[in-house]
C-alpha cells in the first residue's frame, strides 16, 4: 500500500516538472519572439531612415528679442515746464472779473451777452474737468493740458469744476480762485462764468472757448 502511494507520488512530482520545464520554454519562446520583432523593427527603422549622424555641437546665438521703446523723461519734463511756465499762480485776475454776482470774465472784445448766454447753457457743455483733491501744481499742469486737448478737437464749451471748498482749512475753496486766473491766462478761454445751480453751481465755471479747429462760430 504504501509502495503504490510513493509511485503515485513519483509520477505526479515528474508531472509537475514537465508541465514547469514547457511553461519555462514557452516564456523563453515568447521573449525570444518579442526581441526577434524589436529587431525586425529597429532594421526597418534604418533602412527607411537611412545613415544617421550625429549633430555637430554649435554655439548658441543669442536671440535678438527686440528692445522696448525708450521712455522720453526729458521731453515729458521739458512739457511740464512748459505748461507750469504758461500761467502763473502770481496773475492778479480780480480786476478783470465782472462785477456780477458769478465774479464773470470776458475778453474785451466779447460782449457782455455773450457771458450772460454761457450762463443759460446756450452752448451745450462738451467735456469737463474735474480737479477735485488734486495739489495746486497737479491743478495747474492738468487745466493747461485740458484746455490744450479741447481746443485741440475744436470744443467750444467746458466745465471746469474746482470744488466748494467745505474739504478746505477754513471751508475756502482754494482752487477757486487759482483756476479763475490761470483760465484768463489762457488765450484760447475767451469767456468763463459761474456754472449754474444744476451745472455745478459754486463749486464749477463754464468756459467759453474760441472756433477752433473744425468750427465757424
Amino acid at each position: 500500500m504504501a509502495t503504490a502511494r510513493s509511485l503515485h507520488d513519483l509520477a505526479a512530482l515528474k508531472k509537475a516538472l514537465r508541465d514547469a520545464a514547457a511553461e519555462v520554454a514557452r516564456h523563453d519562446a515568447q521573449a525570444r519572439e518579442r526581441a526577434a520583432r524589436e529587431q525586425r523593427e529597429r532594421d526597418l527603422f534604418a533602412h527607411t531612415v537611412g545613415p544617421v549622424a550625429p549633430l555637430r555641437k554649435t554655439a548658441r546665438s543669442p536671440i535678438d528679442r527686440p528692445r522696448p521703446s525708450p521712455t522720453p523723461r526729458q521731453r515729458e519734463r521739458d512739457e511740464a515746464a512748459v505748461l507750469r511756465e504758461a500761467i502763473s499762480d502770481e496773475f492778479d485776475v480780480e480786476t478783470l472779473l465782472e462785477t456780477d454776482d458769478a465774479l464773470s470774465f470776458r475778453r474785451p472784445d466779447i460782449g457782455p451777452e455773450v457771458v450772460r448766454k454761457l450762463r443759460r447753457g446756450v452752448w451745450a457743455i462738451q467735456a469737463q474737468l474735474d480737479l477735485h483733491g488734486l495739489r495746486r501744481d497737479e491743478a495747474r499742469e492738468q487745466l493747461a493740458a485740458f484746455l490744450r486737448e479741447a481746443d485741440r478737437h475744436g470744443l467750444r464749451c467746458v466745465r471746469v469744476i474746482h470744488g466748494k471748498g467745505h474739504g478746505s482749512p477754513g471751508r475756502e475753496p482754494v482752487l477757486k480762485g487759482k483756476v479763475k486766473s490761470w483760465l484768463a491766462q489762457k488765450n484760447e478761454v475767451i469767456a468763463f462764468t459761474q456754472a449754474r445751480a444744476a451745472d455745478g453751481g459754486h463749486g464749477a465755471l463754464l468756459v467759453l472757448l474760441r472756433p477752433g479747429r473744425g468750427h465757424s462760430g
